[in-house]
């Protein structure tokens, strides 16, 4: 357990405590006169969690601490941040929930290729619009939790939400394109190698 991988179980043991004060909406406390409410709690512990995730990298790769613990934990984590805010946010009443299914079924889709390019031993780096599309999520949940108590938020909310679902839409596009076209390099690569193999036995062949 290096320190990499602590940041990474971090941010997933903070996915059960956001779920807790969003469907609790709780707890409604005084600090020091002012009042602070669920939606700020719920907005500081995604921020915080989020936040997490790029000394995760950093710190992976200047000390060289790269595990396979790591590389498996760090996009799971990440999903299950985004999919339990926004399955809380429809339980609230505040995202329509065909845009959360689109949005939650692009990342499990994604994962799910990533496996398969993985057996297939081949990786397929995330795009500058997959890496923007993850500050956009963060953003709109944060702005979609504040705007549970200020609906003048929910404006600017509704249009960070379809800036989510686009880009999620055309980044899947553009990484199962990539993807396929790997994946097809691959098998006509096989297929080329199937082909050449029976002539080399033959060439090799000691006539008796």
């Amino acid at each position: 357990m290096n320190l990499p991988n602590f940041l990474t179980v971090l941010r997933i043991f903070f996915v059960p405590v956001l779920i807790v004060v969003l469907l609790t909406r709780s707890p409604n406390v005084e600090l020091w006169g002012f009042p602070v409410h669920f939606e700020v709690w719920g907005v500081l512990i995604l921020l915080l969690a989020a936040a997490t995730d790029w000394p995760d990298g950093y710190f992976a790769r200047r000390n060289e601490q790269v595990t396979t613990l790591g590389i498996l934990l760090d996009p799971i984590a990440d999903k299950l941040l985004i999919s339990a805010a926004f399955i809380s946010l429809v339980d609230m009443h505040l995202v329509p929930a065909w845009m959360v299914v689109i949005i939650i079924g692009r990342e499990f889709t994604i994962l799910g290729l990533r496996n398969i390019a993985s057996a297939e031993g081949f990786t397929i780096a995330a795009s500058a619009l997959g890496k923007t599309k993850m500050v956009l999520q963060v953003c709109c949940v944060a702005v979609l939790i504040a705007g549970a108590r200020h609906p003048s938020l929910r404006p600017i909310a509704m249009v960070l939400l379809w800036l989510v679902v686009i880009s999620a839409l055309v980044s899947a596009a553009q990484y199962f394109l990539r993807f396929w076209s790997r994946l097809d390099d691959r098998i006509k690569q096989r297929r080329q190698l199937s082909l050449t193999e029976p002539q080399k036995k033959q060439h090799d062949a000691v006539p008796l």
